[in-house]
């Protein structure tokens, strides 16, 4: 789109126009050097065989450095295919809730808390983490600790932070541990 023998507007002015910076209208890609075409044959050979392997694990195969596999795969546009994890997913028999915060402006403590869950890697397994803010202050409200998904951890979570105060709105995901009864009863 930037033409370079316009008599009537300079090339920096036409890649301002175009919201494009020079050094990408003057950039000119280097070839990919014949070490990295034979690695990324090899890394696609690989891949083809074990899909679900990961740039590190192929890094060790391949006897590599893990970032330029990274780099390449990237630029081959290959990922690892394995399941991702379905987390927030809502039980199909509770309530689906709308989204209240959209061009809301948040001016005052108690006006919007937020909860969600966060995972935390242990050597064997894994342990949840929910936390209830209030988004004006940032203030952590509660904080609970399982090790399991149940709804109970959130619900006194929930409890310890009504100590606190009220909140006009209670925004979450809608996963099956806040979309609950005992969670919705509550509020």
């Amino acid at each position: 789109m930037v033409t370079k023998d316009c008599p009537g507007i300079s090339i920096r002015r036409q890649c301002q126009l175009l919201g494009l910076c020079r050094g990408a209208f003057y950039y000119k890609p280097r070839e990919v050097s014949a070490t990295n075409v034979a690695l990324m044959r090899r890394i696609d050979e690989l891949y083809t065989q074990y899909p679900f392997l990961g740039y590190r694990k192929l890094a060790v195969m391949l006897g590599a450095n893990a970032k330029r596999v990274l780099r390449l795969m990237r630029r081959m546009g290959l990922q690892a295919v394995y399941q991702k994890p379905s987390t927030s997913q809502p039980h199909p028999s509770h309530r689906v809730y709308p989204y209240l915060l959209k061009r809301l402006a948040i001016v005052r403590p108690n006006q919007v808390w937020a909860a969600d869950i966060t995972y935390i890697r242990l050597a064997r397994g894994w342990c949840y983490l929910v936390a209830i803010l209030d988004w004006h202050s940032r203030y952590v409200l509660a904080w609970r600790l399982s090790a399991n998904m149940e709804s109970g951890f959130c619900v006194a979570a929930l409890e310890e932070a009504l100590t606190h105060g009220t909140p006009d709105i209670h925004n979450t995901d809608q996963g099956t541990q806040f979309t609950a009864q005992a969670f919705v009863d509550i509020l």
